[in-house]
């Protein structure tokens, strides 16, 4: 029998905990907010933050902030709620803003141009080791780790090498990988 999570001690622990992650991931948290949540406090297994992350990338709004509002419903329910939506998005914004206003005043710098390049590409290499992490929980899933490698794999063409818009692709894909999907779990029963 698994052992129980450890889980949040209050809506307080929540907004803090969430605080820090939005502080640290700044613009893309993903691999922050992993780390965290199932490697560090362990709040929730790997196959768990993959599903809510599914989750939360369907539903309408920025993905983590989705991911924020589950996690604080799941433990305080609404009060939960808003104490992880806050800690996302308070200290954070306000930084945003006072950034927003430096950025405008220093934007043609050629400091400020050459480190906004150099983020850029610690984005992508985030986003590319995340996707790498969480690889391993495609071992569960219905569709298996080479069926989800190849829709991936095609989405990354269409999009990256033939520019086609994202949201075309995953209207193709999607109920493609979506069928399959029901197909396996249907004979799997």
């Amino acid at each position: 029998m698994s052992q129980p999570h450890p889980t949040p001690k209050s809506c307080l622990d929540l907004f803090w905990s969430f605080t820090l992650i939005a502080l640290q991931g700044f613009g893309g948290v993903l691999a922050i907010i992993q780390h965290e949540i199932v490697d560090r406090k362990k709040w929730l297994s790997r196959e768990e933050f993959i599903e809510e992350w599914a989750i939360a990338q369907i539903l309408p709004g920025p993905n983590v902030v989705n991911l924020s509002l589950m996690l604080g419903a799941r433990y305080f329910g609404l009060r939960g709620a808003l104490s992880s939506l806050a800690g996302m998005l308070c200290i954070p914004g306000i930084i945003a803003l006072f950034l927003g206003v430096l950025y405008a005043t220093y934007s043609t710098n050629a400091a400020v141009m050459r480190a906004t390049n150099a983020m850029s590409a610690v984005a992508a290499g985030l986003i590319i080791a995340t996707g790498i992490k969480l690889m391993a929980g495609l071992k569960w899933n219905a569709l298996g780790l080479r069926l989800c490698s190849l829709f991936g794999l095609i989405c990354f063409m269409g999009v990256a090498l033939l520019r086609w818009p994202l949201l075309e692709v995953l209207i193709v894909l999607g109920p493609i990988a979506c069928g399959l999907a029901y197909r396996a779990l249907k004979v799997s029963r």
